[in-house]
């Protein structure tokens, strides 16, 4: 679904008395699954009745976390839900949406700054870089452990380098493991900026 207009202006979803929804960016109907990608793209929209024209966006905005939940996808805790519908009929109703909007803020800024650190200590994809030196480190421990089970004649010694070869140092070795690693990372970046 593409939208022609910018990003700083809202799409208008109308809403009509048979549920369903009418993008008049796109002129094509939607659903609310559409709507929730398009919260995740960060596309903002604003909802109206079609018949008042009345803004209840946050009614259906409403219905997509409904939605979510119901899917199994539970993201609030029921103590939660149950503190929020406690809050409707007191002084603090209006205090509470800017503090949760304040916390959830908060919460995006930390999840940009550790994934941030994640790429700055493990390059841009962090998972697969853990991956790979796992898998290193395990090739190191059988390398040892080969070396170890020699001495006592449950393996075969390994052969010892040849004269012309001189023996890289295990520094060295996890030196161009590194610069391996940083070359594959480089080229999955340059493949996923495509």
């Amino acid at each position: 679904m593409s939208d022609s207009k910018t990003p700083s202006e809202p799409v208008v979803i109308k809403k009509y008395a048979n549920r369903r929804l009418y993008n008049t960016d796109s002129s094509s109907y939607v659903t609310l699954e559409d709507l929730a990608d398009m919260v995740k793209a960060n596309r903002d929209f604003v909802v109206q009745d079609a018949k008042s024209g009345d803004d209840i966006t946050r009614t259906v905005l409403t219905q997509i976390i409904f939605e979510q939940e119901a899917k199994g996808e539970n993201l609030l805790p029921i103590g939660f839900l149950r503190q929020l519908i406690g809050f409707y009929d007191t002084n603090m109703k209006n205090l509470v949406p800017s503090y949760l909007e304040f916390s959830l803020d908060s919460l995006i800024k930390e999840q940009d700054n550790f994934s941030k650190q994640m790429s700055d200590t493990w390059g841009k994809n962090p998972f697969e870089a853990m991956q790979d030196q796992v898998s290193t480190n395990m090739a190191a421990f059988e390398q040892a452990l080969g070396a170890f089970t020699s001495f006592g004649g449950a393996a075969s010694p390994s052969p010892a380098p040849s004269p012309q070869q001189p023996q890289k140092s295990e520094f060295e070795d996890l030196k161009d493991q590194l610069s391996d690693l940083q070359t594959k990372l480089d080229s999955l970046a340059r493949d996923r900026s495509k």
